[in-house]
């Protein structure tokens, strides 16, 4: 038998078609639980292929199924899937395997590259709450990928060029000038708000005193840049770190532009036709009074389904941001990845089609850029807003969220919604040992095994804890074989996840999972004949207790996955 029962059903079930076909054939849930444990659509696949009503192949397909020790209660379904159960036997045999460490690992990979690019927040202030959803996405995205066999690349794009920096220079000017007593009256303008910057103007004071007062702009503007983009990304890793986020590689706008990488990807791109010199329609719809006539720069996106082609230029020849980051991206792809995944902030889905029009043209077709959209995150205190932060001046910073909740409790919170749909991240509910807190409920449910496990060792203390080939499964309940199942699809839950990247769906399984075992732990509350521990029935309870270290090494997967840390006690 596979170590995966999906991946034995999948093998199984793709045996009745062509190579050809084995990718379109799905082998999942159906949405009904009432259906079965596993459904598949292999028989409406098949149907187009040889012109045939897909009930009649589905009943044809089912009637072989049937005949397989491992398929129970097989029924087809219109307009053509085929249900079916797994058999007690088949799970209890399994159970062995989920007490492997390894179990639900898989060289998904095979050793391919991937960047994943995360954070890569504006160096201009401190990280929030947006970027702490991001960053801890991207870092189980990596953790995800490396379980299962890629070579991952974790990296932070500093974008430290631009207006946005010498806004931040003149900023840092200000609070130097501040702290001074030498700032003029309208000198605040424009300026980015918050208190961060008044820390980096002391150490600036300290270091250099009086030295840049009533100089020219020019004799300080490059210095103040560099010197607050290099205090401020010295904040920016201290706060990923405590998030327990970490990058492989940071790279730097500003050395792409100034070792010319965009002008020789603009140059690589105009080669092969994709640049040229145009004048863009006006803008459909929407305000557009500030939209003029004139020639222009541009990449011909519409060529590889986009809706515009973009600009490269703006009026004063410098280069747009989607320039540099085409030369970003450039770089990506010569630096070899197989596979490149983004994680952007809400405010860029508008941008994902150009990016994805360059990497392709780019590339040659070889490359694509998958971009995972991240929606914002509403802070809450007992279901009201929170207040911005006086540090940062218009967000709350993700040192102000350290602050208050354990990184655990925050990595595990942030991966409770999809990463398209916005998400509330309430203070005090998350700190609640309650069931309405989902970090708690499963942290919970691994205590509770613990628990159980100490227990054993009291009601029985001549025995030990006995490894998986030396129990009879058999004597185990409906609801422990029920607990069974769920664990078994571990591995399908973690390939799912890998080959969608999309890290929730580990921390959707274990709500699924402490559900199915808190419901156990309540029958026994009920019932003593359903409690883990029965002191007049040690064979049972042996069977009982292995079952509950398989529960446990799932868990331990799970959470060194979500980087997470599980405790064996609640307080």
């Amino acid at each position: 038998m596979a170590s995966a029962l999906f991946l034995h059903y999948k093998e199984l079930v793709e045996s009745f078609v062509d190579p050809d076909l084995r990718k379109l054939v799905m082998v999942e849930p159906p949405k009904e639980a009432s259906f079965g444990d596993f459904s598949t659509n292999i028989a409406m696949i098949l149907a187009k292929k040889l012109c045939r009503n897909p009930m009649d192949l589905a009943r044809e397909i089912g009637g072989k199924l049937r005949g397989n020790q491992y398929f129970e209660e097989v029924e087809e379904k219109n307009p053509g899937f085929i249900n079916w159960r797994i058999p007690r036997r088949v799970l209890l045999e399994h159970i062995p395997q989920m007490c492997i460490k390894s179990f639900g690992k898989f060289d998904l990979g095979k050793n391919r590259s991937i960047n994943i690019e995360y954070v890569s927040a504006n160096p201009t202030g401190p990280i929030h709450a947006g970027h702490v959803r991001g960053a801890v996405s991207g870092d189980v995205l990596a953790r995800l990928l490396d379980f299962v066999g890629y070579r991952v690349t974790r990296e932070f794009y500093i974008n430290d060029a631009g207006k946005q920096v010498e806004v931040l220079a003149r900023s840092l000017y200000f609070r130097y000038s501040e702290l001074l007593g030498k700032a003029k009256e309208d000198s605040s303008i424009d300026c980015y708000p918050g208190e961060y910057l008044i820390d980096i103007a002391r150490d600036l004071i300290s270091e250099h005193g009086e030295k840049f007062v009533d100089c020219d702009e020019s004799k300080w503007l490059d210095f103040f840049k560099r010197y607050a983009i290099s205090n401020i990304m010295i904040n920016i890793k201290e706060d990923l770190a405590a998030l327990g986020v970490h990058h492989d590689v940071f790279s730097s706008e500003k050395k792409l532009i100034e070792d010319g990488a965009v002008e020789r990807s603009v140059d690589f791109l105009r080669e092969k036709g994709f640049v040229y010199r145009g004048i863009l329609p006006r803008p459909k719809g929407g305000d557009s009074d500030d939209w003029e006539e004139r020639e222009q720069l541009l990449f011909k996106s519409t060529a590889f389904g986009d809706d515009s082609d973009r600009p490269l230029q703006k009026s004063d020849g410098s280069w747009t941001y989607f320039a540099s980051d085409i030369a970003y991206h450039m770089d990506k792809i010569i630096r070899n990845f197989d596979e490149m995944v983004d994680f952007w902030g809400a405010d860029h889905g508008g941008y994902v089609k150009r990016m994805q029009a360059a990497v392709t043209a780019l590339s040659g077709g070889q490359k694509a850029l998958d971009v995972r959209i991240v929606q914002l995150v509403k802070l809450l205190e007992g279901g009201k807003d929170v207040k911005m932060s006086k540090r940062a001046g218009t967000f709350v910073t993700a040192r102000d969220i350290l602050d208050k909740v354990d990184k655990n409790v925050i990595r595990f919170i942030m991966l409770t919604r999809r990463d398209d749909a916005s998400l509330d991240f309430d203070f005090k509910k998350v700190v609640d040992q309650s069931r309405d807190n989902p970090v708690f409920y499963v942290q919970y449910a691994y205590a509770r095994s613990h628990s159980v496990m100490k227990l054993f060792r009291k009601t029985f203390p001549m025995t030990c804890i006995p490894s998986a080939d030396k129990v009879d499964f058999d004597l185990l309940d409906s609801s422990d074989v029920e607990l069974a199942k769920i664990l078994s699809d571990w591995p399908r839950q973690v390939i799912m996840a890998a080959n969608k990247r999309e890290p929730h769906r580990i921390v959707f399984f274990l709500l699924d999972l402490a559900a199915v075992f808190h419901s156990i732990w309540n029958q026994g509350n009920e019932n003593a004949m359903l409690r883990f521990i029965l002191p007049d029935d040690l064979e049972k309870t042996r069977a009982r207790v292995v079952l509950l270290g398989a529960l446990q090494n799932v868990l331990e997967s799970a959470f060194d996955i979500i980087g997470a840390t599980l405790v064996e006690e609640l307080r």
